[in-house]
């Protein structure tokens, strides 16, 4: 995560502070796959392992970091890209078995997630150029936040209609990936319709209409999840009036709506409730939490109203670093929060 952000630094123009002096020339170059397939994927994969329960499953998040680390070595790119197929694959294996257990559409969904990085993955390691990755990168962490989501859900008692209507969806924007690899102008307008109906379907039936209205954990939550619906929406938006945005100021708007503002927003959202079952140590809520999350998204309207909306590059670039430092500070709150948090009795020291 460190070395990617360090690699944002570049790709803003400014200098980056550890890949030169760390001799890491191909950080930029590799900045989405490392922060997609080799971050998150591996915190993803990571999850649904320690969910899976078996040993076997910890291959899959074993091979997305070890792809992760060669991507931004000195080793061939090619092993990178290579351990990346391989993890994407056990992943899907990892999926196969959840799915076995509990055959439910908010699964399947993820299972469409998992395909989706597969694809993104072989495509990349195929050649494809990242720019015309993007709708299988942000399809598969949008399924897979979608399918969770969906799965929460289920105390809502959802209908029948209702969860086709998602798996629908999912279907749609896996099909809108395929499309934009042979027509790009109609399959980014596809996909961008696509991310509009998850955007809108989660703002539907989502519990976090609710639960906004509560206190403490739920309500962060709650907030973290409709302001990542919010940039979700403008990301769809983006790709349904704009088409095949690959550079410029349109591709860093739509690529940061949804990789920082949906994303990492989902991670803010989650890490109280996920982490502790992956890390085994409690992870309290804590009211700064807030601040980390209200500093990503105050900067990344900043970043895309303003900075990429008048094509002002030194305002992209502060918007930029502190997206940055929001994103760092809060791995600094939840560390502080993991290790001041009172360990239950009997725990070792």
């Amino acid at each position: 995560m460190i070395l990617g952000l360090d690699a944002a630094l570049g790709l803003l123009g400014l200098p980056q502070l550890l890949g030169p002096a760390l001799g890491l020339v191909r950080l930029p170059d590799v900045h989405g796959p490392l922060m997609v397939l080799g971050f998150v994927g591996t915190v993803i994969s990571l999850e649904r392992s320690v969910a899976l329960g078996l040993p076997w499953g910890y291959a899959a998040p074993a091979a997305s970091g070890l792809g992760a680390l060669a991507l931004v070595s000195p080793l061939p790119i090619a092993l990178g890209q290579g351990l990346l197929v391989v993890a994407q694959v056990l992943a899907l294996l990892v999926y196969r078995q959840l799915l076995a257990r509990q055959p439910a559409a908010a699964v399947t969904i993820q299972v469409l997630g998992a395909v989706m990085s597969l694809g993104a993955a072989v495509l990349w390691a195929g050649g494809v150029p990242v720019p015309y990755l993007t709708p299988w990168l942000a399809g598969y962490l949008v399924l897979t936040i979608f399918g969770e989501r969906l799965e929460l859900a289920r105390t809502e008692v959802l209908s029948p209609a209702a969860s086709r209507a998602a798996l629908g969806v999912a279907l749609a924007l896996l099909g809108s990936a395929v499309v934009a690899l042979l027509a790009p102008e109609v399959g980014f307008t596809l996909t961008g319709l696509s991310l509009l109906a998850v955007a809108g379907w989660l703002a539907a039936k989502d519990v976090a209409r609710r639960t906004v209205r509560a206190t403490g954990l739920p309500r962060f939550i709650a907030v973290c999840l409709l302001a990542g619906y919010a940039w979700l929406a403008v990301a769809g938006a983006i790709w349904t009036l704009g088409g095949a945005v690959t550079e410029g100021r349109g591709y860093d708007a739509v690529l940061h709506a949804v990789m920082l503002g949906f994303v990492i927003s989902m991670i803010m959202a989650h890490a109280p409730v996920i982490f502790p079952a992956v890390l085994r140590r409690p992870l309290p809520y804590r009211p700064v939490m807030y601040v980390p999350a209200a500093l990503l998204h105050g900067s990344l309207l900043l970043r895309l109203a303003v900075g990429d909306a008048r094509d002002l590059e030194a305002v992209v670039q502060v918007a930029g670093v502190l997206n940055i430092i929001s994103v760092l500070a809060f791995v600094a709150v939840a560390a502080w929060s993991v290790l001041s948090a009172p360990r239950p009795a009997g725990a070792r020291p």
